[in-house]
């Protein structure tokens, strides 16, 4: 790893020295030649005074395949640096899907400016794809694609693709319509390149075309490309027009920003960034430790009910870290588990009879398991029956509940419309120390006059 880095610390000082040269001429034959994630490496890495200088060595469609290269939120970065001018001509000569991606990140005066300044046909174009909603398929889809009509012939179809690829960000598949625009067939470049020219393009391909409604969120799209391992999808409206495609570098993008969103919500960080400032950081992060904090004080209260157990038995509260921390990490598992499985899909292909069934099962095995192993620990250790047994047992009860807590709480926010991973660690874990305390000193009460 450091021996990669020294070489693209080397490679960027190189690159910086003929840039200060001002010999644009070499500069682009060397640069040219690179890989463009290689070109884009280069260019970020350059102070904005410095970008700048580089940007007028490029063409627009250059620099746009190299913000290609970076996430939406930081083209915009790097976007709203170049002259409004330049800026709208990077934008109309990018891949459709990745326009409409950073126009919906600009303030709408900022929108309205570039789209103004680029040519009817294209600005037509990227404003039919900015009015889906933000979580909908036709939010991350292209109108870039190869169509042809059912009658085509596979040599026609070969020859349509060659003229068209240079529009397109994937060719790996042509989409076949009717004369209405309906999509009847899906025939991959494959199939197209060892068919008979003669042969109707209808005759190839799937038997069963597979698409998603441009109304259909997002994830959903993501699910399908992963699970029947496609390039593209195609996108249809209500009625079956094919009105776009959706591409398999959409959707890593759009599964990254996903798995990220959720981490954060499960770590109760919602969308903190490491670029945030302290204040900002800590806004975003105190709303989901104050509200624990709260339910802490329930938790304290338990406890303070209890003075009079710990004043006969101060030996209890040196195991109430245990019993409430170990109740709290497999809450949070739980938690976690479900979560994902939600976010997979794979949770609606079991029936919440089994599921839950299982995860009781599960929560008993764990339970049994931790409050048996504690309940020897303090047995062998401190050779108290009765610490031993509260001790053990409290852990066993407050486990097998806390578990099955972590795995209910997401299930009912989903259902509920809420995104599951709000259910967030340190919320659950609060959660589960009321429960852990309550029957810890539960249970001494109970059981202080009989093995005493």
């Amino acid at each position: 790893m450091l021996k990669i880095k020294k070489v693209f610390q080397t490679f960027f000082q190189n690159f910086s020295a003929i840039v200060n040269f001002d010999d644009r001429e070499k500069f682009r034959e060397s640069f040219i030649k690179l890989h463009h994630r290689d070109r884009a490496r280069y260019l970020f890495s350059l102070d904005q005074k410095s970008r700048k200088h580089y940007y007028a060595y490029l063409s627009p469609r250059e620099i746009a395949r190299l913000l290609e290269s970076v996430k939406a939120k930081e083209r915009v970065q790097y976007i709203i640096e170049l002259p409004v001018e330049v800026a709208a001509k990077v934008l109309a000569e990018m891949y459709v899907d990745n326009a409409v991606d950073t126009l919906n990140l600009l303030p709408t005066i900022q929108l309205n400016k570039y789209m103004g300044l680029m040519k009817p046909a294209t600005a037509h174009k990227i404003s039919a794809l900015l009015h889906y909603g933000e979580n909908t398929a036709g939010s991350i889809m292209t109108s870039e694609l190869v169509s042809v009509l059912e009658d085509t012939t596979a040599g026609q179809a070969l020859e349509i693709l060659k003229n068209e690829a240079h529009k397109v960000a994937t060719v790996a598949y042509i989409y076949v319509t009717d004369t209405e625009g309906l999509l009847v067939n899906v025939v991959s470049l494959k199939h197209i390149i060892l068919a008979d020219k003669d042969k109707p393009v209808t005759d190839l391909g799937r038997d069963h075309v597979l698409s998603i409604q441009a109304s259909a969120e997002k994830i959903e799209a993501a699910r399908m490309l992963r699970d029947y391992n496609f390039v593209a999808l195609p996108v249809i409206d209500f009625e079956g027009h094919l009105i776009g495609v959706i591409t398999v570098d959409d959707v890593v993008d759009l599964i990254d920003q996903v798995a990220a969103t959720r981490y954060g919500r499960l770590a109760a960080v919602g969308d903190v960034e490491l670029t945030d400032g302290p204040i900002v950081s800590a806004v975003k992060r105190l709303p989901w430790l104050i509200l624990p904090l709260f339910l802490g004080i329930v938790t304290a209260a338990l406890i303070s009910t209890f003075e009079g157990i710990l004043a006969q038995v101060a030996i209890l509260a040196a195991f109430i870290p245990i019993v409430s921390g170990t109740t709290g990490n497999s809450g949070t598992q739980s938690l976690a588990v479900m979560v994902r499985g939600i976010a997979t899909g794979k949770l609606r292909r079991l029936s919440l009879k089994k599921y839950f069934l299982k995860e009781a099962v599960t929560s008993l095995v764990i339970s049994i398991a931790c409050g048996v192993a504690l309940s020897a620990i303090v047995l062998v250790w401190k050779q108290v029956l009765y610490v031993g047994v509260v001790a053990g047992g409290a852990l066993m009860v407050s486990l097998f509940i806390g578990t099955l807590a972590g795995s209910v709480m997401p299930l009912v926010m989903s259902r509920l419309g809420t995104d599951p991973a709000v259910a967030s660690g340190p919320f659950i874990s609060t959660i589960c120390d009321v429960i852990s305390m309550a029957v810890y000193f539960g249970l001494a009460t109970a059981l202080i006059d009989v093995l005493l």
